[in-house]
């Protein structure tokens, strides 16, 4: 039988004094294991969003009765909760970095507390940060690298690595391979070396960065240098705010040699197949035109969080005279200066590729199937990534790893709340802007809430352009703009649904990309991807996520529903954030630690 505790109704009336009252009040009740004393410290209203510490997982409780959930099903044994810093007080909300530990790691966090009938917990962050007897060798903990001394037969660390090389996949075997070679997979070796976890990154283009190399010659990074940090090894100082696509592409080469990603180019893997009974992966690869068979653990896909290339297949394609290719195959416009262009989609892609084009003196038409959401990137940079990503952040003490779990900390059943009033803001700023562009016939939206880039990104990871410069294109009327749906190809024309007919030489397909787990279907089986479901995406119930509600990625960076397979992709940031969660959980089943899943993910869309 448990007791009950009440929670403590008299507390200091400083921030300090009130944090410390509720971690204590909380580890009394992880002591006497009261699910509902633990529950009673947290607000009505209230969010505890925990990052593998406590459920071995990535999920959210959301409201008392989830908390108490969590804390019955958890092993962690938490206690040590601790402050970092002097708790801060704004607009009735106690805002605390902390630490603490549990039976078998370290973890971080960020507390949120408000006042109703005392201090309870509004938004709750808890994230695994280090295994214990497992940790980085980081800091005063850094290998020492040279051997002093003398010594026969010594082994030099290039001789060390080339036996390395040597012996994976031959003599010894993976334990986690990773599918797919561009910053996710990169990310996650890096992370995985440093655990000393056997891991092996393939992929199928000639050198690491090859993914970014191929790509049209204008592609860079919208998103600003802060932000896109790898783990471990952060950008210089003197870094392009926004990176060419070349420049990314030289730094992921550097980085897998710097940190000694275990890495294989030119391999593809052809098929993978799954034995329960041994927990074992058999995955078919071609290295180099030799055919070579591997058996790790675990299989994880970082083939990219877009999935494959959506490509439509539209009447008359066949008879189409001109060029015809999806956007992720667009090799830039140095070919079709004077040729007559047509873009299908309003996007990313869509708009940097009619840029470039029409710099290229090609006559270029974009073709908007459906309403876009557009945000001027200094604006961006200015009111929705200033106060985590950006030289204002640092100067004031906003680390790059305190920015990550600031944004963390934000469940995503509320996040709208905070980005709704951004963009309301960045909407009045760029008025202009706007105005122009629907008076040239531009369908904006700002989703379907009003609350712009970042939730769109997650629901959906589709549907709207960081504009840096081609948007103009089409206010001014420079890049021509149709409206609607392909209804069929012609010898030298795109004919739309309406009748429209628009002359090209090449059509650009901007159409998106499908789940990831289409790329499962392909490796492994179309049951498997049915099994696992679609991937990402919140299950917002807005347009192209739907319901019912699922709290957090679908299936991106935590146990799926197929044993052993993982997924790992998004942009830079969460590339280098995530990695490390699962990094952490693959860590944990190399040696043999219990992780009991809370709450694995169920199964609504398949894709």
């Amino acid at each position: 039988m448990t007791q009950t505790l009440e929670p403590r109704t008299e507390v200091a009336d400083t921030p300090q004094a009130r944090v410390e009252a509720w971690f204590a009040d909380l580890e009394a009740s992880f002591r006497t294991g009261d699910a509902t004393a633990t529950a009673q410290l947290f607000a009505t209203t209230c969010y505890w969003r925990d990052l593998v510490a406590f459920s071995w997982n990535l999920t959210t409780a959301e409201g008392r009765d989830e908390v108490a959930e969590l804390v019955d099903s958890t092993t962690a044994d938490a206690s040590g909760f601790r402050t970092e810093e002097a708790p801060e007080e704004a607009d009735g909300v106690i805002t605390a970095w902390f630490t603490f530990e549990t039976a078998v790691g370290r973890g971080r966090g960020l507390l949120r507390l408000v006042d109703e009938d005392g201090p309870k917990a509004w938004t709750f962050l808890t994230t695994l940060h280090e295994l214990k007897g497992h940790e980085e060798p980081r800091g005063q903990a850094r290998p020492m690298g040279a051997e002093h001394g003398a010594t026969k037969d010594r082994i030099t660390w290039a001789e060390k690595r080339r036996q390395e090389d040597e012996a994976l996949g031959t003599s010894t075997q993976p334990f986690v391979l990773v599918i797919g070679g561009g910053q996710g997979g990169i990310a996650l070796g890096a992370r995985l070396r440093q655990l000393d976890v056997p891991a092996l990154v393939i992929d199928r283009y000639d050198r690491p960065g090859d993914q970014w190399r191929g790509r049209y010659k204008s592609l860079c990074l919208h998103d600003p240098v802060w932000y896109d940090h790898l783990p471990y090894l952060k950008f210089p100082d003197n870094w392009p705010v926004f990176a060419p696509k070349d420049k990314v592409a030289d730094w992921l080469e550097s980085y897998t040699k710097v940190m000694e990603v275990p890495y294989w180019s030119r391999t593809e893997a052809r098929h993978a197949s799954y034995d329960e009974s041994t927990g074992e992966w058999t995955v078919d690869i071609v290295r180099d035109g030799e055919p070579l068979t591997l058996h790790p653990k675990h299989l994880v896909l970082a083939t990219g969080m877009s999935g494959k290339p959506n490509v439509p297949v539209f009447p008359g394609a066949d008879v189409f005279a001109g060029e015809q290719h999806h956007s992720s195959a667009h090799p830039g416009p140095d070919a079709y200066a004077g040729k007559k262009v047509v873009v299908i989609g309003s996007n990313n892609s869509a708009f940097d590729i009619c840029g470039a084009l029409w710099e290229h003196d090609a006559d270029v038409t974009m073709v908007q199937r459906s309403s876009t959401h557009i945000v001027k990137s200094n604006t961006l940079m200015d009111i929705g990534l200033g106060d985590l990503y950006s030289e204002r952040a640092l100067a004031n003490g906003v680390t790059t790893e305190k920015a990550d779990l600031i944004f963390a900390s934000l469940p995503y059943r509320i996040m709208h709340e905070f980005q709704i009033p951004l963009y309301d803001k960045m909407r009045e700023i760029d008025k202009d802007f706007y105005d122009r562009m629907e008076k040239a016939g531009f369908e904006l939206d700002f989703g379907d809430d009003g609350s712009g880039l970042f939730l769109k990104y997650l629901r959906r990871g589709s549907g709207y352009y960081i504009d840096v410069g081609s948007a103009e294109l089409v206010a001014d009327g420079q890049v021509k703009l149709a409206h609607g749906n392909v209804d069929h190809l012609t010898e030298h024309t795109v004919v739309l649904e309406d009748g429209t007919e628009l002359e090209a030489d090449l059509v650009v397909y901007a159409t998106g990309y499908g789940s990831m787990n289409g790329w499962a279907a392909d490796l492994i089986s179309q049951e498997v991807a049915d099994k696992v479901g679609k991937v990402w995406g919140l299950g917002s119930e807005t347009t192209k996520d739907p319901g019912p509600w699922e709290g957090e990625q679908r299936n991106m960076w935590k146990p799926t529903q197929q044993e052993n397979l993982w997924f790992h992709g998004g942009n830079l940031h969460q590339s280098r954030h995530y990695s490390l969660y699962l990094a952490l959980q693959l860590k944990a089943r190399q040696v043999g630690i219990d992780t009991p899943v809370h709450r694995l993910a169920e199964v609504h869309h398949t894709s």
